[in-house]
């Protein structure tokens, strides 16, 4: 490991604060453009206007004064953004370098349609490519995303099993990757998903070597406390919380109750920021959203 990696890897395990979620993607995109105040007639949707556009957005949150390593673990990227600069300086080495922020990429290509009442990962066929531009930039992990609907069991079994075993594959890269089995929080069986979410990750840890870190990020549980023995798993760098579609103050209780969890939040992170805001309004808005996440995390992390 080198001795960057080493830094990275103590400031997540040990450091307060929370993982910014910066990763929406290609699907995501118009949504969060819409919410921050730029309309659809000002760029061509899945063409270089949009990704111009976000990454605009995002560059803006980035060099924010606000948005530094005091209160911010590490960012989730998307990878046009890893590809791109700030400053004049490739972005996964600009947030390490100039914010003490931990860069991780987000290598999943989407969703497959449901079946078994969950969504699978599409195939990710150039993911050792991937992770070796991820390395070579200077990333430190990954993030990868897959949906459970209801409580089928089968379903579940199989979301982990690929995650799992992507994640073995991202391992032996050398980076850190973040697993993320979201459930749905509409879900009416939602306490019952997570409980067979649980027992399927835990088994699952037990298929790896002592050697073999990686994280979670999972939906905010019903009962509270029940990640606890993740949280504290030999494996397991650190647990980490997606907000999910609660707004910023309702995830930001049920994750102070979360003992060892912290936030990966997206949406609660970027609430109420607008392209119309002056800088100041904006810095001012970001550094509340960022406080508010901060202190719910300390809380949790308790």
């Amino acid at each position: 490991m080198t001795t960057s990696n080493q830094e990275m890897m103590d400031k997540v395990c040990n450091a307060d604060g929370f993982i910014a979620a910066l990763d929406q993607s290609g699907g995501s995109t118009p949504k969060a453009l819409t919410l921050y105040g730029i309309k659809e007639v000002e760029y061509d949707v899945g063409k270089p206007s949009m990704f111009d556009c976000i990454h605009k957005m995002r560059t803006r949150i980035i060099t924010s004064p606000k948005f530094n390593g005091d209160r911010i673990l590490g960012a989730i990227l998307f990878e046009d953004t890893m590809n791109r600069e700030i400053e004049g300086v490739p972005t996964a080495e600009y947030l390490w370098k100039e914010k003490k922020i931990v860069p991780f990429l987000k290598v999943d290509k989407g969703l497959e349609t449901e079946k078994d009442d969950v969504q699978l990962m599409k195939l990710i066929p150039n993911l050792d490519t991937l992770c070796d531009t991820a390395v070579a930039k200077g990333v430190f992990g990954t993030k990868m995303r897959s949906v459970i609907k209801l409580a089928n069991k089968e379903g579940i079994k199989q979301i982990v099993e690929q995650q799992f075993s992507y994640g073995q594959q991202i391992m032996k890269k050398g980076l850190i990757p973040i697993l993320e089995p979201e459930i749905d929080i509409k879900s009416p069986e939602k306490a019952e998903a997570e409980a067979m979410l649980h027992a399927e990750l835990v088994e699952s840890l037990k298929m790896l070597r002592k050697d073999q870190k990686l994280m979670f990020k999972l939906t905010l549980p019903n009962q509270d406390n029940l990640y606890e023995d993740l949280v504290n798993h030999p494996n397991v760098v650190r647990v980490v919380a997606l907000s999910g579609g609660y707004t910023r103050d309702e995830a930001g209780a049920i994750l102070a109750r979360q003992t060892g969890v912290v936030a990966s939040f997206s949406r609660a992170l970027t609430e109420g920021l607008r392209d119309d805001l002056t800088q100041n309004d904006f810095d001012a808005m970001l550094d509340g959203s960022i406080g508010e996440i901060f202190e719910a995390s300390k809380l949790g992390s308790k």
